[in-house]
């Protein structure tokens, strides 16, 4: 549906109140909307990698950026510092976020690699930003940490680190936002390669992106077994969501960067987003960060 490519699409967000899906192109330093309704895409620049995009209640968005938490206008285009992490870390970077049932934002961070296929191990770290604006660190020694949603009954949470190949689940308390007991939910087959962004329907089943592995995946969290294979046309499958004006249309998004000039000449669609549509399921809408 959005032809437009990116170099690093990722966390694409439904915002019913701009019939529109939200996402970032991480590598170009992008936040952008596209609208179904035009088929325009809107971009604002950022002046770093921008892991991922929430919405706000007041309007406007909350995004991870570098390695500090922002709000961003859209319509004056102006990015506001609220504040930064892992300041001793200059290789670090924000990676993908999303916002709880209460209005908090979680997000985490990732080294970046220092040549094709070399990163630091375990410099990242999760984070969650409250509407006071405090932040706490909930884990850390991660990887690449990724997908991230809540259970309906809001009684779990669950978190990728995608070089660990799994999905993790954790006892979550609603009230104070802390979260606790990691166990390993689903491990990842070889054919699936990595796990990357990650989504909730409404039946309370898990959707995985596969980063290289070109697909979704739906994951039953009660039995831990997968129970869906969606292929799609490009191996670099970065996220999804669930939007639409009844949420019944998933939105996949992807990336290019990671190919090489060989394998992009046979990958057209390298970096577009595609709507999934079919699925017999819907999803369920974004939380608002609640500042």
């Amino acid at each position: 549906v959005v032809k437009e490519k990116n170099r690093m699409g990722e966390c694409p967000v439904w915002e019913e109140r701009e019939t529109a899906l939200v996402y970032v192109d991480i590598n170009s330093q992008k936040v952008c909307r596209w609208s179904p309704l035009t088929n325009e895409v809107q971009s604002v620049s950022v002046d770093a990698r921008v892991g991922s995009v929430a919405l706000r209640q007041c309007g406007g968005y909350v995004i991870a950026l570098g390695t500090r938490f922002a709000f961003l206008d859209w319509d004056t285009q102006t990015v506001t510092t609220i504040l930064e992490v892992e300041q001793d870390k200059p290789n670090n970077r924000f990676n993908d976020g999303k916002v709880d049932p209460k209005g908090r934002f979680f997000a985490g961070t990732m080294a970046e690699e220092t040549a094709p296929g070399v990163r630091a191990r375990q410099q990242g770290a999760l984070y969650t930003l409250f509407p006071d604006h405090s932040v706490i660190k909930q884990l850390d020694q991660l990887d690449i940490s990724n997908g991230l949603d809540w259970s309906l009954d809001h009684r779990t949470f669950f978190h990728i680190d995608s070089l660990e190949h799994a999905v993790h689940a954790f006892s979550y308390d609603v009230h104070t936002g802390k979260i606790a007991c990691p166990r390993v939910l689903y491990h990842l087959e070889k054919e699936e390669q990595m796990p990357d962004g990650m989504c909730i329907d409404a039946e309370g089943k898990l959707w995985v992106a596969c980063i290289d592995g070109g697909r979704v995946i739906r994951i039953d969290p009660e039995t831990g077994k997968r129970i869906q294979t969606v292929r799609l046309p490009t191996p670099r499958i970065t996220s999804c969501c669930f939007g639409g004006k009844d949420y019944s249309e998933m939105y996949v998004t992807s990336a290019y960067d990671g190919l090489d000039e060989t394998t992009l000449a046979k990958e057209p669609h390298a970096g577009e987003i595609f709507k999934i549509t079919g699925l017999g399921v819907k999803g369920i809408p974004q939380n608002f960060y609640a500042a």
